[in-house]
């Protein structure tokens, strides 16, 4: 029975790492049932109070997470803003490693075996790392866009961060590749769970210099008038991230050996872990997703290039008017009718301003408008020859005008 009870209790030692010691029973918990296995007995432990906060607030985050992805998809036929627009897929790959970074939180949470224990050496640099870096070519974007005057297009930004993380999740992979090989085959011994809080923090040194880079590439773009805030918003995520990560990895590698709580490992990593993640969502997405709707200050005055129909172009600028002749009115004396004789001179032609010359102006006029201000010329310089009456020999009492020669008696 001793020997029973020893075996019992080296076979269940691994499964039973939490903060606080357990007592070694055979039955469940409070607050769990009876079915559960005990690797999640801290989801659902009432006396380990840790557990349970720290699954509540990363369920939050990824109901928050997921709600604002919708609202980021939804807003994209409002963006009037194109330079803001070619964002979004940063923005978008931002939400989606913030996702896996709460939902690796109950990785932490659950006691260590060993798929588990492969699975947070694995994810956890993975997903900071593609975090990291899309605030990276963001940064990097505004930089260019204060130098140059427009900065690469949004599938570069992305190709970028793309190659920035696959450098990540090559290394973790080699890391996890020579760790399993180690092992020796039918040993006691697993080294997924066994790897030392020291060497678990070496295998993230790339995503540190990822971090590094974040906060000295935001501080430049702090000096551009239209895309300060952008800056100061990676810039504030990359300040708090670097925070997080001092106070986790001080009290990872010394804090809990010197208080003599070294089963604090999973909780302090945890807890670092949707910190983080929240910080994300609050210091980064949540901020650029309320300026992805603003109108853009450089298309309220836009350069002449995009000037289609200048104010010029209204006027019939190529059509000369030629001054117009003062009218004469022909009368004849002594006769009773006398014909308005149009002005001397042939008229001028609708044509004659034309010389066929292109202009600079857009709107060149039609030959139908040509004519028409050509009749319209005509209309004023040109009379129709009428007959009118000047005059009638007073007290006579016959209408015959002084002209009509007098009949034969």
């Amino acid at each position: 029975v001793h020997m029973n009870v020893s075996y019992l209790l080296s076979y269940s030692l691994p499964l039973f790492l939490c903060p606080f010691p357990l007592s070694f029973s055979m039955s469940a918990p409070k607050g769990c049932g009876s079915s559960i296995s005990s690797i999640y007995y801290n989801l659902c432990d009432l006396t380990t109070v840790w557990g349970i906060v720290v699954e509540a607030v990363a369920a939050a985050g990824v109901v928050t997470s997921f709600a604002l992805f919708v609202i980021l998809m939804a807003s994209l036929p409002f963006v009037t803003n194109r330079k803001r627009k070619g964002m979004v897929a940063l923005q978008a790959s931002v939400l989606v490693f913030t996702v896996g970074l709460f939902g690796l939180t109950f990785a932490f949470i659950v006691s260590q075996y060993s798929t588990g224990c492969a699975t947070r050496r694995f994810l956890f640099g993975v997903l900071f790392s593609g975090c990291l870096a899309c605030l990276l070519m963001h940064g990097l974007w505004l930089v260019l866009l204060e130098r140059r005057g427009r900065g690469p297009r949004g599938w570069m930004l992305c190709l970028g961060a793309l190659g920035l993380w696959l450098v990540e999740v090559i290394i973790n992979t080699e890391w996890l590749i020579i760790t399993v090989v180690r092992t020796p085959a039918g040993g006691d011994t697993d080294l997924s769970c066994s790897i030392e809080n020291m060497d678990f923090v070496m295998a993230l040194i790339y995503v540190m210099v990822l971090l590094l880079a974040v906060v000295v590439m935001a501080v430049p773009s702090l000096t551009h008038k239209q895309w300060r805030r952008d800056g100061a918003f990676i810039l504030m995520t990359g300040l708090f991230t670097l925070a997080i990560w001092v106070a986790w990895i001080v009290m990872y590698i010394q804090g809990n050996k010197l208080t003599g709580n070294p089963s604090w490992d999973d909780p302090t990593l945890a807890v670092a872990v949707v910190s983080n993640a929240w910080a994300f969502l609050f210091l980064y997405t949540i901020p650029e997703i309320c300026l992805l709707t603003q109108e853009d200050p450089e298309q309220e005055q836009p350069d002449d290039e995009y000037h289609i129909y200048p104010a010029r172009s209204l006027v019939f600028d190529n059509i000369l008017r030629e001054p117009e002749p003062p009218r004469q009115n022909v009368s004849m004396d002594n006769k009773a009718f006398s014909v308005d004789e149009p002005p001397t001179g042939t008229p001028a032609s609708p044509y004659g301003a034309y010389d066929g010359q292109l202009r600079r102006c857009v709107y060149q006029p039609t030959e139908i408008a040509l004519i028409a201000k050509g009749l319209t010329k005509m209309d004023h310089n040109m009379m129709i020859p009428r007959a009118t009456v000047h005059s009638l020999n007073p007290g006579s009492g016959n209408s015959l005008p002084h002209s009509a020669e007098s009949l034969p008696s």
